[in-house]
């Protein structure tokens, strides 16, 4: 039996490959690509192809033994989704429709989904609970939630099993250095901190100092993607095991600055750099920070890393991406 996991060739999903692999998994590697990289698809066989494509999903459900899906193809770029929705709404709902009824259609009936802690929107208490209000501000967000709520309609349904995780701000890389972030553009903080450590770019830019928090900067939430990787597998055994359909939060409860990040990739990487304080960006919450016990309690999960070795795996993995010393 193999698991088909659509989107393994980027940053999340080759990093679950990659442990899936080490624990005994057969893996076919699904994806078209777009912002994965074939030399990330390592563990498993390799399809190119993409999820809209109904006739290649039955091929390769017919000649593989598929068990279960795991999906990390989704767009996530939260600014590209206000200024494109369409784009979001074709490829993160329709598309996923469209590898949902193959799924059906060949009686597979087990799917791991990538979701987003940005269902919640503006939270209303932190941390952060799964059975808070879901009220997401962009289309993005609620492309992931209308996701969950279809899971939720075909496990009624079909008796389609899934499990969605509501990552918070994932980080970090193996640390082998063999796969890590490698987004083009790239928007999430600590690569961009990265980058003005090792001069490939002029400055780290610290968008609002004004919040109602200790330091005046956002706090986030940040979990390695090793602990992202192992939370996949937990839930994937849950559901091989006979679990229901359920939902979790992913993070790893604790909050840093944007300043105690920048201030802990200067001390790991020995490095000053320029940091500029600008304006507050529209929809940046001063808050995120997950709580993640159900994971815990359910799932016997438990994040591994501290942001200091998540700084220090990205590292190791950026000096090798950007050939900087």
């Amino acid at each position: 039996m193999s698991i088909l996991v659509a989107g393994g060739a980027g940053y999340i999903g080759s990093h679950v490959c990659k442990m899936l692999n080490q624990r005994g998994f057969d893996i076919v590697v699904y994806d078209n690509l777009s912002h994965g990289y074939k030399e990330f698809a390592k563990w498993g066989e390799f399809i190119p192809g993409d999820i809209f494509d109904e006739k290649l999903l039955e091929n390769v459900f017919k000649h593989y033994n598929i068990e279960a899906v795991m999906h990390f193809c989704a767009y996530i770029e939260v600014g590209e989704s206000v200024i494109n929705p369409q784009k979001y709404y074709i490829n993160n709902v329709s598309n996923t429709i469209t590898l949902l009824k193959v799924m059906l259609k060949n009686n597979v009936n087990k799917f791991i989904f990538s979701s987003t802690a940005a269902v919640y929107g503006m939270p209303e208490r932190i941390p952060i609970k799964e059975d808070d209000p879901k009220n997401p501000i962009n289309p993005y967000g609620r492309s992931k939630w209308m996701v969950e709520q279809i899971l939720e309609d075909y496990d009624k349904s079909y008796g389609l099993k899934s499990i969605r995780f509501r990552y918070f701000n994932a980080a970090g890389a193996d640390e082998d250095a063999e796969i890590g972030e490698a987004h083009n553009p790239e928007t999430h903080l600590i690569p961009l901190i990265l980058d003005a450590a090792l001069g490939v770019r002029e400055d780290i830019k610290i968008f609002g100092t004004d919040y109602d928090t200790k330091d005046g900067t956002c706090i986030r939430d940040f979990i390695h993607v090793n602990d992202l990787a192992d939370a996949h597998i937990k839930g994937l055994e849950y559901l091989l095991d006979g679990g229901e359909t359920d939902y979790f939060n992913l993070g790893s409860g604790e909050g840093y600055s944007v300043r105690e990040v920048i201030e802990t990739v200067k001390r790991v990487t020995k490095k000053d750099f320029k940091v500029v304080e600008t304006e507050k960006r529209p929809g940046d919450p001063a808050y995120l920070i997950a709580d993640s016990e159900k994971a815990r309690s359910k799932l016997n999960w438990s994040p591994k890393y501290s942001l200091e070795e998540i700084i220090k795996t990205a590292l190791k993995w950026h000096i090798k991406l950007r050939g900087k010393s």
